[in-house]
């Protein structure tokens, strides 16, 4: 069977929003623990639009235009680049209120359909295995883009995977990159310093994972296929907030819940249930299950779900209906806020701490520490 997958770089449009208004999330938390935040973004050439609201009991200690151009310089849109992040015109309609927040923090505040999936192994994070190795490919372009042979290449940048995925093994058929490029550097350099990379990476994968099957000869890649890529960023796309929910997931062979995740602090219920759904199926594939979605559907001004709905291959550990009440998964995930808006811990491996989809890694709630492998 084929699978596919694809991420993006954080210089993407949409991942660069994103990355803001989780940056402007933190803001929020540094002001206050329990802040309320609800913040979009869209960029488009050298505009940027903010909208939204945040509640804290002291100001913010910074415009959120400053968030804005701090971000952008952080992953590469500087004096180099077709874009620079300095010269964004950012018009700032977010109403910010100077006030108690927990009058939206306190109980679920909307509706909320969240999806929660894992299966395979820690290899592969529990992830689908073509979402894994898209990420991994992800992560060493971005790496090398920062500081290894593509040093001031990006920070645009998107990859494709196609696998063949047979009982016992798996074997990449397709990956297709498309890399922000500088404009003096050759479409050949280029490509040749792509292929250098990602060769590299992938022997790092079939060295840790002999399922891993297809030799690098046999893959067909294709670099910057429309040609160099000179203007990317927001001065060739338009961004949204929320618009790459399935890379922050699981990839498009597992169904997402409902609205966007970045942007909102960590008492929406949108974000956190979608961090314990994926901690609920991680639970039950390493308690025996072979594979586990976990759906969840909320009312509100109701602490418990409507539903826990598991659908299990094999079986594996049941958390109880409680377990995913808002008042217990707000206090499970919002003292892990640090990593918001950190626009280069862009890697799906790390363990024992929620990787926040603004790190563009995919959706990891990760497993109590009885179960993290050393």
């Amino acid at each position: 069977m084929i699978r596919t997958s694809e991420a993006v770089l954080p210089g993407h449009p949409d991942k660069f929003c994103d990355l803001v208004t989780d940056a402007i999330v933190a803001e929020c938390y540094a002001v206050d623990p329990v802040a309320y935040c609800q913040v979009e973004m869209s960029v488009w050439s050298d505009q940027v639009f903010l909208t939204g609201g945040t509640a804290t009991r002291e100001p913010l200690r910074r415009p959120l235009e400053e968030i804005v151009k701090e971000v952008g310089r952080d992953i590469g849109y500087v004096a180099s680049n077709c874009i620079v992040a300095d010269r964004y015109t950012v018009h700032d309609h977010v109403c910010k209120q100077t006030r108690d927040p927990r009058e939206w923090t306190t109980h679920v505040n909307d509706q909320c359909i969240a999806i929660g999936w894992a299966g395979y192994d820690e290899k592969v994070g529990w992830l689908p295995p073509e979402h894994f190795l898209v990420h991994h490919l992800t992560d060493a372009i971005w790496q090398s883009c920062r500081s290894g042979r593509l040093k001031g290449q990006g920070p645009d940048g998107k990859l494709l995977v196609r696998v063949r995925e047979n009982a016992d093994d798996w074997r990449i058929e397709h990956i297709l990159i498309t890399l922000q490029q500088q404009s003096e550097v050759s479409l050949m350099q280029v490509t040749e310093l792509v292929l250098a990379e990602l060769e590299d990476a992938y022997a790092q994968l079939k060295k840790r994972d002999r399922r891993w099957q297809a030799k690098w000869q046999e893959i067909r890649v294709l670099v910057n296929p429309n040609g160099p890529l000179i203007n990317g960023g927001s001065d060739g796309d338009n961004g949204q907030t929320g618009r790459k929910l399935v890379m922050d997931y699981y990839g498009p062979r597992v169904p997402i819940g409902g609205g966007a995740l970045s942007g909102k602090d960590l008492s929406h219920i949108d974000r956190v249930a979608a961090y314990a759904a994926r901690e609920a199926a991680l639970t039950a594939v390493v308690t025996g299950a072979l594979t586990c979605k976990v759906v969840l559907s909320y009312a509100p001004n109701l602490d418990e779900p409507l539903d826990v709905i598991y659908e299990m291959e094999g079986r594996g550990k049941r958390l109880p209906t409680p377990w995913f009440a808002h008042p217990e998964v707000v206090g499970r995930y919002r003292t892990r806020h640090e990593h918001l808006g950190n626009a280069w811990s862009y890697s799906p491996s790390g363990k024992c701490r929620l990787a926040l989809p603004s790190t563009g890694a995919p959706l990891l709630a990760h497993l109590p520490t009885e179960f993290c492998a050393s």
